[in-house]
């Protein structure tokens, strides 16, 4: 009988090699030809389930999109069903947005990655919808957080809340690039720091 092959789950392993190949050595290595040697396949074989370079690069970067979002929407979900009561809630606040900041290595090249492909993303619309999308939703998590800190009294009444989600989102997205840029000099110590001290100062508003 033939072997049968899983569609779905080729497709996923021959995106997880792009992102392999990008992690080691750059986005722009990351052609249908070291895609296939990673994934130990023939480049007709990559042909087989992706038309061209730009639908597989396309797919890598919503794999990559898909699971930074789970990541930190089962964070959030987790935060908002069960909320711990009293002083505790700043803390799990704080857990829950270093869920975006790279501080351990795993999420130190998911950050890098991420930056490559939204650099690139500039120049190729196709890619830019998955950048607006999961910037989009990573709004809307700050929004729900931050709306939950101010109906608990952790935040002031009158904030203006596009206003804070954009100030914590250019504080979470500036600590990211510089600690994929110079991972020795912003630590994940310091990156906590900053982050604790920015929702120290929401607090002192309220």
């Amino acid at each position: 009988m033939p072997k049968i092959v899983d569609r779905e789950a080729r497709r996923q392993a021959v995106a997880d090699a792009v992102l392999r190949v990008a992690a080691r050595e750059g986005l722009e290595h990351a052609s249908l030809r070291n895609v296939a040697e990673e994934a130990g396949l023939a480049v007709g074989s990559v042909r087989h389930y992706f038309d061209d370079h730009s639908e597989l690069m396309l797919f890598a970067m919503g794999e990559l999109s898909r699971s930074i979002g789970d990541r930190c929407r089962a964070h959030v979900q987790r935060l908002l069903d069960a909320p711990r009561p009293g002083g505790s809630r700043r803390a799990d606040v704080e857990r829950l947005l270093a869920e975006f900041l790279p501080l351990d290595d795993e999420r130190r090249e998911e950050a890098a990655l991420w930056l490559a492909f939204t650099t690139a993303a500039r120049l190729r619309p196709a890619l830019r919808r998955h950048a607006d999308e999961l910037h989009a939703a990573m709004d809307d998590l700050l929004t729900r957080v931050l709306d939950g800190a101010r109906r608990a009294g952790r935040v002031a009444e009158d904030a203006d809340l596009p206003v804070e989600v954009r100030r914590l989102s250019a504080l979470l997205d500036g600590l990211t690039v510089q600690a994929v840029a110079q991972p020795g000099r912003v630590t994940p110590e310091a990156m906590r720091q900053v982050l604790r001290r920015h929702l120290e100062s929401l607090v002192t508003a309220a």
